[in-house]
């Protein structure tokens, strides 16, 4: 799979070439690599947000050519709606469905539950510390009951405590219900701790899978406790290895004029 962008000038940028990933249902895949890899476009295109220019983008077996149903996307931004409290946020997925006023607050009662913020289902988004505000975006997709969950750095602006607390959260939420999750971060510990499969990308453009590594750590895992298990650390400087001639390779093309980041 192939996805190019045109310039303002009209010249061609290709963000992803060749691109093979398969991620089966109920795995959680992280994916690292580089800045301007091709991450973030990679889930663009299982999304049905972008279209690939070549090759295909099939879920659960069907061509992506639109708007894909049954996926969620959490972005680095909270796509949470200010207007609305807690309670009318998480309950708006099952409202534009169609699903009754009186049923649709029901679930989402039962999933801000879930998510640790019963009592504050009258709360506004400027009301709430940015880790609330992430439980809130987890339980909006969460109550779609999502085949696929995308996370873009979902957690890349919260403290550091705050962030493993969330990724706590999150691996319990995703056993739940056990959606394939697609995870990108530049954060490697992150993504050790959490998946099934790291997948690194090179560097861009024309980003690629360049390796993928099961992550065969037992579950259930405590984020904060599992990086110092000797077989974490042993995945660790293997990712690594792979990981760094990528970062080198998109760090020293910033420094050249001719080089190009998206």
């Amino acid at each position: 799979m192939r996805k190019d962008f045109r310039s303002p000038a009209g010249e061609i940028y290709t963000a992803l070439r060749d691109v093979d990933l398969t991620v089966g249902a109920g795995e959680f895949c992280a994916v690292v690599g580089p800045t301007g890899c091709g991450k973030s476009t990679t889930l663009t295109l299982v999304s049905g947000m972008e279209r690939a220019t070549a090759g295909w983008v099939r879920v659960a077996g069907q061509d992506v050519s639109g708007i894909t149903k049954g996926v969620g996307f959490m972005f680095q931004t909270d796509a949470i709606l200010p207007w609305k409290n807690v309670l009318e946020n998480v309950a708006a997925g099952p409202r534009y469905r169609g699903v009754d006023k009186r049923t649709a607050y029901a679930d989402a009662r039962d999933w801000i539950r879930r998510v640790g913020l019963a009592g504050f289902e009258d709360r506004y988004p400027h009301q709430l510390s940015g880790g609330m505000r992430k439980r809130v975006a987890l339980a909006q997709n969460l109550i779609n009951e999502p085949r696929i969950l995308l996370m873009d750095e979902p957690f890349s602006a919260l403290d550091v405590q705050t962030r493993a607390l969330m990724s706590n959260e999150l691996l319990g939420l995703w056993d739940l219900t056990h959606p394939a999750v697609v995870f990108v971060t530049h954060d490697l510990e992150e993504a050790i701790a959490l998946a099934d499969k790291v997948v690194v990308m090179t560097a861009g453009p024309g980003g690629t899978v360049k390796a993928e590594f099961p992550i065969d750590l037992p579950r259930p895992r405590v984020v904060q406790e599992i990086r110092f298990e000797p077989e974490f650390v042993d995945l660790y400087h293997r990712v690594w290895e792979t990981l760094r001639a990528e970062v080198d390779i998109a760090y020293s093309r910033t420094q050249s004029p001719a080089g190009v980041t998206r």
